[in-house]
């Protein structure tokens, strides 16, 4: 089956050829008809099997022109970078067409951001709470909403984004059509499906926990850190076919610190991205490696999500991910479109369980090799490497307390107070210290 065969137009047509573009993928067959229909949908695919466009095309194949300002199609994604993805490609398959497309996100001023939606949309993209904030205070009008897409839904609510989604649906008009794209099932997914979703199709294609069968997966026996660096310099250094090499971590500091290690042995060649980065400096480091200006970029678990970045020849897992999902995201990212991608793992003994779980996901074992001999093995440990001291807590068995009343002691003679009544002459007498008279009564 080739894009002919869907009831396509010509403009969007036109454009796939351009992107060279002529079979569809598995999940964009399956949701074109569906989505064309009108029901709702939710949409069961990993990383890289085509999502974005699967539904685009039909939304854009139905998508009508009006001189009205307010959006027809709403989609809805976690990550700023994902927005701009989204955009870039509703811009590509609506090159012979005079659709208004707008991304909005959070990190920058709402005032930069505002007149493009006040100026007229027909596709808004956005992040849930810039889309809220543009929708509260006025400047985003959503009655007209004719589709409405979720994309990454389970990376969103992973994310905490749940309240937010349901408020934007409450905002929406009743009559609409509801989308919805997820790499896994989860019971709150699930919940907010039937919530708001009437009578959905589910449609299933390569979910996560499939393998890819052009990506060759490796992985190496790798003790600690400073050896995990110097075997990525080693394969750097000795491998030319490392054009393109996304490099991730599962944390920011891990990230910071494997950048600071290595990213001055080759000058002008590694980018880094991640949360507590700047806007400025998250787009530019993307733009780069896409661009292929830096030939490694080191990014966290969330830039995984979603993103389409062509050509990647290899990813390296720098440590393995504790969700087993994440390593189908990461390695992912490579032998797109139907290319040839290289997955590599550095593991070490304490990554075993991790180890495990992905192979229990993905039913298949990763094939393991160790280091090359030429890898210099590095003693040198990270404080979160070093053993941890741990103090016996030896519990010192008290005595037992006796068994008595409350506290006492005795008052002092002149704190005490009795009740009894003392004569004016004894009290003289304790004053004085000898009897007092008034003396003889004269006659």
């Amino acid at each position: 089956m080739t894009f002919t065969d869907f009831n396509i137009n010509s403009p969007l047509l036109n454009a796939l050829s351009d992107l060279g573009l002529t079979q569809p993928t598995t999940i964009q067959e399956k949701a074109y008809p569906v989505i064309m229909s009108g029901k709702d949908m939710v949409g069961i695919a990993q990383t890289g099997t085509g999502k974005t466009i699967a539904y685009l095309l039909p939304c854009l194949r139905q998508w009508k022109f009006t001189k009205e300002k307010h959006p027809q199609i709403l989609i809805v994604v976690p990550t700023r970078e994902l927005v701009i993805q989204v955009v870039e490609q509703v811009e590509k398959l609506t090159t012979y067409m005079s659709v208004r497309v707008v991304g909005v996100y959070g990190g920058v001023n709402m005032i930069r951001q505002t007149p493009l939606v006040v100026a007229g949309v027909d596709v808004l993209v956005a992040t849930p709470g810039r889309l809220l904030d543009l929708a509260l205070n006025g400047s985003l009008k959503l009655k007209s909403i004719k589709r409405f897409v979720i994309d990454e839904v389970d990376e969103m609510l992973n994310l905490g984004f749940r309240p937010q989604l349901v408020r934007i649906i409450d905002l929406l008009p009743t009559k609409r059509q509801n989308l919805m794209f997820s790499a896994t099932i989860s019971e709150e997914l699930k919940d907010l499906v039937h919530d708001f979703f009437v009578e959905p199709l589910e449609i299933e294609a390569a979910p996560t926990g499939t393998p890819l069968e052009n990506i060759k997966q490796i992985g190496f026996r790798v003790p600690n850190f400073y050896t995990k660096v110097n075997m990525l310099e080693f394969l750097l250094n000795n491998h030319p076919e490392f054009s393109k090499v996304l490099v991730f971590t599962s944390t920011k500091k891990l990230a910071d610190a494997l950048y600071d290690e290595i990213a001055s042995k080759f000058p002008g060649q590694f980018g880094l991205i991640h949360s507590n980065k700047s806007q400025n400096n998250r787009f530019e480091s993307m733009r780069g490696f896409k661009e292929s200006e830096y030939r490694v970029l080191i990014a966290t678990d969330i830039v995984a999500r979603g993103l389409d970045i062509s050509d990647v020849s290899h990813v390296v897992n720098f440590d393995v991910p504790e969700v087993p999902e994440n390593y189908m995201h990461r390695i992912g990212r490579t032998g797109r479109a139907d290319k040839k991608g290289v997955a590599l793992t550095f593991i070490t003994k304490a990554d075993k369980e991790y180890r495990e779980a992905i192979e229990a996901l993905m039913n298949k074992k990763i094939p393991m090799t160790a280091m090359p001999e030429e890898v210099e093995v590095s003693k040198e440990l990270t404080l979160d490497e070093m053993p941890q001291v741990t103090m016996k807590n030896t519990l010192v068995k008290l005595p037992k307390k006796e068994e008595g009343g409350e506290a006492f002691h005795e008052k002092k003679d002149k704190n005490k107070k009795v009740n009894m009544k003392v004569r004016r002459a004894a009290a003289m007498k304790i004053k004085y210290k000898k009897p007092k008279t008034r003396g003889q009564k004269t006659k």
